[in-house]
């Protein structure tokens, strides 16, 4: 007998102007250092973050870009030196007290220098970004415009660019909605080592991409990194800093909730589904999304899918709604 017939799936149907949102972290800890008798050992983070909103044909509609520079210091006792009661400010929020124009003597702060990349990215394709940014060498071509407003080193930030356009997805943006993104950091997961455990250097970065149209979010993407570096009681580094730093939405099943903790959902997914239910919701919405004792949703409908606490990706997404 003939094989039953399987009904085609057909493709959601897309409103006039839609832009894809998309979100993108680069991490690299690979400058971190050992304790010396004579100086301390740091975990040492380079953290890029890029939104960006895309059209069909690929063109990039609009683009924002950030970056963390931070480090943790530990001695060769294993003690970790650095006070871990505030996360890092990202470069955009540091601004002139980033310090390459005082310190460097540079033609720009860095988060114009950013700003003037992202600006650039506007109109192009990754391809025609990729040719007219960057120079072999990784820096802006000599005697652009582009290389007048930015001298730092490009190819980093044109790669996260590229990596945000590949993970942009139809979630409900429009022409003309405002991109906003948004950061927030800790530290206060790293722990010192002793003669019984590693000490471990986490860096905990969260950023969110969202769209508004007004004060409504129309489209949300979340993800987050935990760069760890650990060492032991000498103040030696025993992990391998070369290793790539995969996002949790990167390591979807790897990252382990469901395997190891019996979650419902895997993180990427449970994150996805907190951004979907505050798309549509103002700034003060999101404020208000009841929750438990244990900063779990208290809502019904959205405790089906998201069992985590949700008080960080709610102060994430108001901090970058308003």
């Amino acid at each position: 007998t003939a094989a039953p017939e399987v009904p085609a799936t057909e493709a959601p149907v897309l409103a006039e102007g839609a832009l894809k949102t998309g979100l993108a972290i680069s991490t690299s800890v690979k400058k971190s250092a050992a304790a010396t008798a004579d100086a301390a050992g740091k975990a040492d983070y380079d953290v890029t973050m890029v939104a960006v909103l895309v059209d069909d044909n690929g063109v990039i509609r609009d683009c924002m870009i950030d970056g963390i520079a931070s480090s943790i210091e530990f001695d060769a006792t294993g003690a970790i030196a650095t006070d871990l009661t505030a996360g890092p400010q990202t470069k955009n929020e540091l601004g002139e007290n980033y310090g390459m124009v005082a310190w460097g003597g540079a033609i720009a702060e860095w988060d114009a220098q950013a700003e003037a990349l992202a600006n650039f990215a506007v109109g192009k394709t990754v391809e025609e970004l990729k040719s007219g940014a960057v120079s072999e060498s990784g820096y802006a071509p000599e005697g652009t415009d582009l290389a007048s407003q930015a001298t730092i080193y490009l190819g980093g930030y044109v790669s996260t660019i590229e990596a945000a356009v590949a993970n942009a997805k139809h979630l409900g943006a429009l022409t003309g909605d405002t991109l906003k993104m948004a950061t927030i950091t800790s530290i206060g997961d790293s722990t010192a080592a002793n003669a019984e455990n590693t000490g471990n250097a986490q860096l905990n970065v969260d950023v969110t991409a969202l769209t508004m149209n007004g004060e409504t979010i129309t489209s949300c993407a979340i993800d987050s990194v935990q760069a760890k570096v650990a060492f032991d009681a000498t103040g030696a580094i025993t992990s391998d800093v070369t290793a790539p730093v995969a996002t949790k939405n990167e390591l979807g099943a790897n990252y382990g909730m469901v395997a190891w903790g019996g979650a419902i959902a895997e993180w990427n997914e449970q994150a996805a589904s907190f951004a979907d239910y505050v798309t549509g919701k103002t700034a003060d919405g999101v404020a208000n999304i009841a929750i438990t004792e244990a900063t779990k949703p208290a809502d019904a409908d959205l405790a089906a899918s998201v069992t985590i606490s949700v008080i960080g990706f709610i102060n994430l997404i108001v901090k970058a709604a308003k």
